[in-house]
């Protein structure tokens, strides 16, 4: 089968603990999550959530949105690691490409959530990582979180010598590694999508302007380019121009912002395959990201097409992107 989508990326689950006794204070300009130590600390509800990680958040997205998708990514031979496949397939996401590893856990994320913010506690298992051979090629790969350097590289180099588009939303791990580290994804990126304080690691300034951070992230490769930036909105740069979108207003207080990267990133690759000019298709993104952090985690909140639709014929009227 030739799939719409297809995401590259390490999957897990996201087990949501909900925290009574907590405060956040800011140090140094950082924001940290302070809890007494060395007692019991009572906590208001425990949530999982299966198949999560980035890849498969944006996977879980796009087939909602009516596009054919399937997940390139590892388990265990444990329960978790069959829930995983149970959750994906029963929303719609092919798992033929997902290896079950024997004699190996599935990946588990503890998230202290305090109000509509988090903090993760990650652990990652060393599956050894390879591209599968695809019978037919998709028409997009979509890759983040997942594996060593040199796996990495060769995704990029995948895409080229296939001619396959390639949207490329790093993680932490892979915005820390650096551009010389990941040229060759970066070079094969049809669309590169990541936040304003990442644009600025990546590139080595403190710089603030919007419009410069995305002139210099594409000058490392990627065609299109998406900085996010909270609640200012986000901004993209194409062929046609910089523009910048505002957020679209939250209908009720977040109840976690968890994953709605993966929601914008992904909903905005969605509406390029349906066809829509990149502003348009992050407009859309953003809308979708809206309905996500009504949930617990973003992926259980997303909108189909349908939904979106109605949600942009209400939009406000300065919903719309502006030239920067």
């Amino acid at each position: 089968m030739k799939y719409d989508f297809i995401g590259i990326g390490d999957v897990t689950t996201d087990c949501f603990i909900k925290l009574q006794n907590a405060e956040a204070l800011t140090s140094h300009g950082v924001v940290e999550l302070c809890m007494p130590f060395g007692t019991k600390l009572p906590y208001e509800s425990a949530t999982e959530v299966w198949a999560t990680g980035n890849s498969s958040n944006a996977a879980l997205c796009v087939a909602k949105l009516g596009l054919s998708a399937a997940l390139v990514s590892s388990v265990g031979d444990d329960g978790n690691g069959k829930k995983i496949l149970e959750s994906l397939q029963s929303r719609g996401v092919a798992t033929e490409y997902v290896t079950v590893h024997k004699n190996m856990k599935t990946n588990y994320y503890y998230i202290l959530q305090y109000g509509a913010e988090r903090t993760i506690l990650v652990k990652h298992h060393p599956y050894p990582k390879v591209i599968p051979s695809f019978p037919e090629s998709p028409h997009w790969l979509y890759f983040s979180s997942s594996g060593e350097q040199a796996f990495q590289n060769s995704v990029g180099r995948y895409c080229t010598d296939n001619r396959i588009k390639l949207a490329f939303q790093p993680n932490t791990n892979q915005i820390d590694m650096g551009y010389q580290a990941l040229k060759d994804v970066y070079a094969a990126a049809d669309i590169f999508i990541c936040n304003k304080e990442e644009a600025q690691s990546i590139l080595g300034t403190t710089g603030g302007d919007v419009k410069k951070l995305m002139e210099g992230v594409r000058a490392l490769g990627p065609k299109v380019v998406v900085v996010t930036d909270g609640p200012n909105g986000s901004n993209i740069l194409d062929e046609s121009g910089a523009w910048h979108i505002p957020m679209y207003p939250d209908p009720a207080p977040p109840v976690s912002r968890t994953g709605a990267g993966d929601v914008t990133a992904a909903t905005t690759v969605a509406y390029l395959i349906k066809g829509l000019a990149p502003k348009d298709a992050l407009a859309r993104g953003l809308i979708n990201a809206a309905a996500g952090v009504q949930a617990v985690h973003a992926q259980l909140g997303t909108l189909t097409e349908k939904g979106i639709k109605k949600w942009y014929a209400k939009r406000p009227a300065d919903f719309k992107a502006t030239a920067l």
